[in-house]
């Protein structure tokens, strides 16, 4: 990212990882690499807590470091971005794997905030869009007065292909803590996107505000 020029992390295998079979090495080099010599690198949580490196836990991605940016020119309402400390809040949202690489999962708008747990919108909608029958999918939140937060999936299925909400929720199942898989499912012709091709989730949840009256 800008703010970090010209990086802040690099991909390399590390410990039993050099030896690894080719599959595990793939899923290493997926992930967004080792912090660099001086850079800093830390994941808070909704408590204001440094989240453990467990894979598991998840906050917002803080880095530091001598050439990382110390604040935005001639625009001092940016100025939250940055801690008193000189840690740099990235918006996005990140695990650690217990070996220091970093994981990112989502951006902090996008997350969904359910029953104090954190659920990652990206990691779904990869999984949704491993299906056969998707060529796309995105995964937002919708209010809901339990829990807060619930995931909502929107779907454009393949040309000459369908799915139904039973068929994704199966599976998606074998690889998802049950809380995780969205409340809904609905199907759409196409999904809007930005200027760059990354899905407009504003304008999805401005069309989806609720959850709807169809599973």
């Amino acid at each position: 990212m800008t703010e970090t020029s010209p990086l802040a992390t690099a991909s390399d295998y590390v410990g039993e990882f050099r030896t690894a079979d080719e599959e595990t090495q793939l899923d290493v080099v997926a992930m967004q690499g080792l912090p660099l010599p001086l850079v800093e690198l830390r994941a808070i949580d909704d408590e204001g807590n440094e989240i453990p490196w467990d894979g598991e836990a998840m906050g917002e991605l803080e880095v530091r470091g001598p050439w990382v940016a110390a604040g935005y020119y001639d625009t001092p309402e940016q100025a939250e971005r940055w801690t008193d400390d000189g840690w740099f809040k990235t918006g996005d949202i990140a695990s650690f794997h217990p070996k220091g690489y970093v994981m990112i999962k989502d951006r902090s708008k996008d997350v969904i905030k359910s029953g104090g747990e954190w659920i990652s919108s990206v990691d779904l909608e990869n999984a949704l869009m491993a299906h056969p029958a998707l060529a796309e999918a995105a995964v937002i939140a919708i209010p809901h007065e339990k829990w807060d937060e619930r995931p909502l999936a929107v779907c454009v299925c393949r040309e000459g292909h369908t799915a139904t909400p039973d068929e994704l929720r199966e599976f998606l199942a074998p690889n998802f803590a049950k809380f995780w898989l969205p409340d809904a499912y609905v199907f759409v012709d196409e999904i809007p996107k930005t200027a760059v091709g990354k899905f407009r989730k504003t304008a999805l949840r401005e069309q989806f505000p609720t959850a709807p009256t169809t599973p």
